[in-house]
């Protein structure tokens, strides 16, 4: 924290009163100055450095796409420290109810649309092997060390088999467009002006054209009734690819939710066995109901909706 300090002090925002803002699922932290009704964020990546510069690059793409990212006002790559513009205390999540979520949704969405003109030059792709690698963490981390299960051989082909048909639909759609990969109501503030503010973007990848769509309408910490999700999809699908089907576009939308969620299943359980942070262990059901409900709707992934049914007992 010292370190911190000192660096504050050699920049303009010396005389800024510095609490803490938050934290996240890494290892950053952030804290706010303020000064009157000024204020400032301050982003900490001294203990993962190597994730800095992705940030400073992938920040330029979303502000030459004219997406409302956070401006960077002072830099350190060195330390791993940024001053970055402020969008405020409010989360998308924090105003999130049945009398306003589809207007919210809808703002969202369209800064997605905005989003996927970013440049993906020299982004990570996400191929079949990255799928796969994501999708591997759930029989790790939440069957066999979180639930402590011992699968069977013919239960681990089950789980190869639908990981295969998932995968296979995720790429059969539109790829190659900027990817958020975690946006979210947490990762989406609201600014003084109803403003969508977009953050948390460091692991942007090339991808899938409904991979941020999914992020967003099937939440992992707030969930609304699948006729409305159905129809807000369908709203980025008429601004996107309005030739594609009804039916074809919610398969590509539930197939990519899938692929999420099952990643996600591990991510939590890992992030609770691993890095002692059990506060995702209350978001698991959500994201276990969206697995066995998405799973259960199509024939290639019956199987495993079934199975994930008996093990999660």
């Amino acid at each position: 924290m010292d370190k911190l300090k000192n660096w504050i002090a050699s920049t303009p925002y010396t005389h800024y009163t510095l609490t803490v803002a938050s934290a996240d699922a890494s290892f950053r932290k952030y804290y706010r100055l303020r000064e009157a009704q000024k204020s400032v964020i301050v982003m900490d990546s001294s203990l993962e450095l190597e994730s800095l510069s992705s940030f400073l690059d992938v920040t330029r793409r979303l502000l030459d796409a004219g997406v409302k990212a956070p401006r960077i006002l002072e830099q350190n790559e060195e330390l791993g420290y940024l001053i970055l513009e402020d969008f405020g205390e409010r989360q998308l999540l924090d105003v999130l109810e049945a009398s306003n979520f589809k207007r919210h949704y809808s703002n969202a969405i369209d800064e997605i649309v905005k989003m996927q003109d970013a440049s993906t030059l020299g982004l990570p792709l996400y191929n079949k092997a990255f799928l796969h690698f994501e999708m591997d963490l759930m029989q790790e981390w939440y069957l066999e060390k979180k639930l402590k299960l011992t699968l069977l051989q013919s239960q681990k082909e089950i789980i190869i088999k639908s990981l295969d048909s998932i995968s296979e639909v995720v790429l059969s759609q539109p790829q190659g467009l900027f990817v958020h990969r975690d946006y979210h109501s947490r990762n989406i503030m609201l600014t003084q002006k109803d403003e969508i503010g977009v953050i948390d973007y460091q692991d942007a990848m090339s991808g899938a054209i409904t991979y941020d769509l999914v992020s967003l309408l099937k939440d992992c910490y707030i969930a609304f009734t699948r006729e409305d999700i159905e129809k807000l999809a369908l709203i980025f699908r008429d601004k996107k690819c309005p030739e594609v089907s009804d039916a074809i576009f919610l398969k590509w939308f539930d197939f990519m939710g899938l692929q999420r969620h099952i990643k996600v299943l591990g991510v939590f359980s890992r992030l609770y066995l691993r890095d002692g942070k059990d506060g995702y262990l209350k978001d698991i059901p959500l994201v276990l109901k969206y697995t066995l409900e998405t799973a259960s709707r199509y024939e290639e992934t019956q199987a495993l909706a079934k199975l994930l049914k008996e093990l999660s007992r």
